[in-house]
């Protein structure tokens, strides 16, 4: 099956429109295309120009800058421009305002050539930090051997941290245990009465006699 051949983009051959409508349609798209080229032309250079154009039906159209007047006058009389004192301060004016933006242009590129060395310089930095830091990374942007590594790292710290819990409580119960004890095997039943609600009082009298007072009466 072969294949069908698009016609896409074709160059199309300068030669003379014959078909009346076209020829006017093709002549305004292109007067209006000629006319803003000569725009841009003294925007760009600040050149004076005139431009005349007429159409299939000999209308006249033309674009000029400052005048087509005057620079038609110019042309045909071969006179240069006059420098009147107005022109001149106008010609200043536009001369110091193209330096300014010169200058405020030439800072702005200063400025952005350093924000962009401080931000790469910002950018080493934080990789070199994760390089030293690499734990700190968020975990989808650790490799495989770090995961395997932190893994084991974070096992680790969980047996340590049980160990150390066990620790922490054998050595409270040691201390709760030993505050148990007191003279001839009695102390701090104070604390043991009102953990258990025995009602026991213990009020020594004598460095070898004791009032054991349950409630009432010697003992």
């Amino acid at each position: 099956m072969s294949k069908k051949s698009s016609l896409g983009r074709q160059k199309i051959p300068i030669e003379k429109i014959l078909k009346k409508s076209h020829l006017q349609v093709t002549f305004s798209k292109r007067r209006s295309g000629l006319f803003k080229k000569v725009s841009e032309l003294c925007t760009l250079c600040g050149v004076e120009i005139a431009i005349v154009v007429f159409s299939p039906a000999d209308k006249a159209f033309s674009f000029g800058h400052p005048e087509v007047e005057s620079i038609l006058d110019r042309y045909l009389t071969r006179n240069p421009p006059p420098e009147s004192s107005a022109h001149q301060l106008v010609e200043a004016h536009r001369n110091a305002n193209v330096r300014d933006l010169n200058v405020q242009l030439t800072q702005l590129l200063n400025h952005l050539e350093i924000e962009k060395k401080q931000g790469e310089e910002i950018e080493q930095a934080r990789k070199v930090r994760q390089s030293q830091f690499w734990w700190e990374s968020p975990i989808d942007e650790l490799a495989l051997n770090e995961l395997v590594q932190l893994k084991g790292s974070i096992e680790e710290l969980k047996k340590n941290m049980g160990k150390f819990a066990n620790k922490c409580i054998i050595e409270q119960s040691n201390a709760s245990s030993s505050n148990m004890g007191g003279v001839n095997g009695f102390g701090r039943y104070d604390s043991f009465d009102n953990k258990f609600g025995l009602g026991i009082n213990i009020v020594p009298t004598h460095p070898n006699a004791y009032y054991l007072g349950f409630r009432n009466g010697y003992l």
